[in-house]
Formats: C-alpha cells, structure tokens, sequence
C-alpha cells in the first residue's frame, strides 16, 4: 500500500509505500494505542464516579446519625412527658375521687332526695345536633393516654357543675332558713298572751292583739330571731322602747316594751344576737316582750314561727 503525504511548507511531497506485514503492524500499534486510550479513560471515569459515591455515601451516613441523635433526644423527651402526664393523671383521678365524696356528703347534708344529685354518674345534658367545630380534634385519633384526659376533663366539668348547682341550693335553703323568723325573741320567759282578739289588759275592751307577749324578768336576754338590719330603735308610742329589723323576703320582726335597746338603726344583727334587755316600757303591766311578725306589710301570728323552731 502507498501513502502519499504533502508538505505545504516546503511545496514538495512524500511517498510511503507498506507491505502486507508493515500494515499490519501499524493498524496493530493504532489499535493498542486507542485501546490503552479507552481502558485509560475509562479507570478514571470509574474512580471519580466511584469518589462521588463514596462522598455521596458519607454524606447520607452523617445525616443519619443526626437523625438517630434527634430520634434519640425525642425519645427521652416524650418519655419525660408521659410521666408527667401520668403523674397528672393520677392526681386528676385523686381529684375526681374526693369531689365525689365531697358531692355525696353535700348532698346528704342537704336532705335531697337520693338521686337528685348523682356524682357518680355525669349530669344529665342535651340539645340539638350541631356541626362539628373544624377546629375541634376527634377525641378517637388522639394517643390513648390524652383521650383518658378528655374523659378526666369531662368528668370534672360535670361534677364542677353539679356542686356549683348543689352549693346554690345549699346557700338559698341557708338564706332562707337565716332570715325567716324561727324560735322565741327571750331565752328564758313564757307565753302571757297570744296573737288575736283578746280582753284588753289596760281598759277590759275586746281588742287585737297583733304579736304575742313573753313575760320574765327584767334585764332578761331579748334576742333576734333571724339575720337582718335594724330599721328602729328607740321609742315609740304604745310600745316603749322597740327594736325592729327587717330580714328580708317580706319579713319584718319588732321587740317592744324593753328596759335597754343594745342595736342602733343599721346594724347588722344575727339570729339568737342579744338587741335589748326585757323591761316594761310604754303600755305595758309588767316586765315583757311584745314580740310581732309582719311578712309583705300584714301582722301574721308569730306562734307557727315560734313553734317551727
């Protein structure tokens, strides 16, 4: 085979001429040299993608014990915070214990009939569907521990309710029980005459008598018979001097015929509280208490208050 090569610079040409064998060769020598090439090129292709999977691999390594670390301080974290909400939980069921004892001794102190309050069981509650709030969690996809809470919570709000409805009944029956006149104005006498027509003591005509007299000694204990603000004190024509008190609900007591008045107008008194000392003031025949009951304006007979005690 015969190569021509040309030489611009020097305008002038070679020729060169190879046998079979010298072919050969040379397509041999090209062939080792591209082959080397290739096996070359590809090692170092292979070694810098093999460098990059091996940083890639550190990389993910490194990430992963960040996050077994971050798992790890989670962990002790949740688990710090399930004691405590254990903890919670046994004092809210300590809580919910006592305050059904409490609501059972309330409640048998008020003499309500049985089962008018039940603290053992939730109040009896209603009303109409509503749609659900979207901000409101479904109780059933909470962890089990926090749906107990609900319940505890839930617990407690009805029994707050029921003792909240329980001390209202309790403070209107002591209300009423304070202001209502109940028992006698002395704490040593007896009963010398009785509410209605009777003879008059002082002229022997059929007359009314609106309250009912206690008789004793003088400088005996005169009493209130319930709570409530003195509205007189003092002198008064026919009965002497007078105590009166309003208590409230429509009630008005008044204290006649007494040697010493011991309250001022605006006092606050208290039942069984000491308001004067027995004498025989004004129309009178001898040491006693005049003791009336008005209720709404109207003098009522004082006995069934008296008896009630």
């Amino acid at each position: 085979m015969k190569f021509i090569i040309l030489n611009r610079g020097a305008r002038a040409a070679y020729s060169l001429n190879l046998s079979g064998a010298r072919l050969w060769l040379a397509g041999t020598v090209v062939a080792g040299i591209l082959g080397v090439s290739v096996i070359v090129g590809y090692f170092i292709a292979g070694n810098q993608a093999g460098l990059i999977a091996s940083n890639d691999i550190i990389a993910m390594q490194s990430d992963l014990r960040e996050q077994r670390e971050s798992l790890l301080e989670l962990r002790t974290v949740a688990d710090e915070q399930i004691d405590a909400l254990a903890l919670r939980m046994g004092e809210l069921n300590a809580n919910v214990i006592r305050l059904n004892a409490l609501g059972s001794r309330l409640t048998g102190m008020a003499d309500l009939e049985e089962g008018e309050f039940d603290f053992h069981n939730p109040p009896a509650v209603g009303g109409p569907l509503a749609p659900a709030d979207d901000t409101i969690t479904d109780v059933g996809q909470l962890p089990a521990l926090l749906a107990d809470f609900v319940e505890l919570e839930s617990t407690l709000d009805g029994q707050e309710q029921q003792l909240a409805a329980l001390e209202s009944l309790l403070m209107d029956q002591k209300l009423r029980d304070r202001v209502n006149p109940k028992g006698r104005p002395v704490k040593s006498g007896w009963i010398s005459s009785f509410f209605g027509k009777r003879t008059d003591p002082m002229t022997g005509k059929a007359s009314w008598h609106r309250g009912i007299d206690f008789a004793g000694k003088y400088g005996n204990d005169v009493i209130a018979v319930s709570d409530g603000v003195v509205s007189w004190s003092g002198d008064r024509y026919g009965f002497g001097n007078l105590v009166e008190i309003k208590h409230g609900n429509g009630y008005v007591t008044r204290y006649a015929h007494n040697q010493e008045l011991l309250v001022a107008v605006g006092d606050q008194v208290v039942q069984g509280e000491t308001i004067a000392l027995m004498g025989s003031t004004g129309r009178s025949t001898g040491p006693h208490v005049h003791f009336e009951v008005w209720h709404n304006g109207k003098a009522v007979d004082p006995a069934k208050y008296v008896r009630g005690h």
